[in-house]
């Protein structure tokens, strides 16, 4: 009797060292090339949109095509600080440069995608604003699931994020 439990229970952990553990290596190597694929997606639409100075639906449109080819569900975060252009301006007497610092303010998601996704088809920005944009994925991948199930971890574990920053270069019009 010990014997036959002996032999099935080596039959199981033979099981999962043959399958269990290339599967979770497979599936983390997919979710490495999601990773990737996000980051780069992300970069493009930055540089893209510091580049023309706006943001576009055809950008966004876009965007959400390379993030949505990963098989995986995306929560798209957008900020754009704008530069002030009614704060006080102060010169010295000697020059006439403005002295002080410079003042932003920020606009979310909900506000450019009104304008992006409305009549109007674009958000323009103008030279020296900031984006910021990051992506993160919603749903759990199979590497997720499958290091959750051996290693008992509750949670989401790692994600698949990616997040990129640049300086509007030229306004949009």
């Amino acid at each position: 009797m010990s014997d036959t439990l002996i032999t099935i229970v080596a039959i199981l952990v033979a099981a999962v060292l043959m399958f269990g553990f290339p599967l979770m290596s497979i599936a983390d190597r997919n979710d490495d090339i999601a990773q990737t694929a996000v980051a780069a997606g992300v970069s493009d639409f930055v540089n893209t949109v510091r580049n023309e100075g706006k943001i576009t639906a055809e950008n966004y449109s876009a965007l959400r095509t390379k993030l949505d080819a990963t098989g995986n569900a995306y929560d798209i975060n957008i900020e754009v600080k704008t530069k002030s252009s009614t704060i006080g301006k102060k010169t010295s007497w000697l020059s006439s440069s403005t002295v002080g610092s410079s003042v932003y303010y920020t606009v979310a998601t909900s506000q450019i995608l009104e304008k992006v996704e409305g009549v109007e088809g674009a958000y323009p920005l103008k030279e020296g604003d900031i984006i910021t944009v990051s992506a993160k994925n919603k749903n759990s991948t199979i590497a997720q699931v499958i290091k959750n199930a051996f290693y008992s971890v509750t949670g989401q574990g790692t994600q698949i994020v990616a997040r990129s920053t640049g300086v509007i270069q030229s306004t949009g019009k």
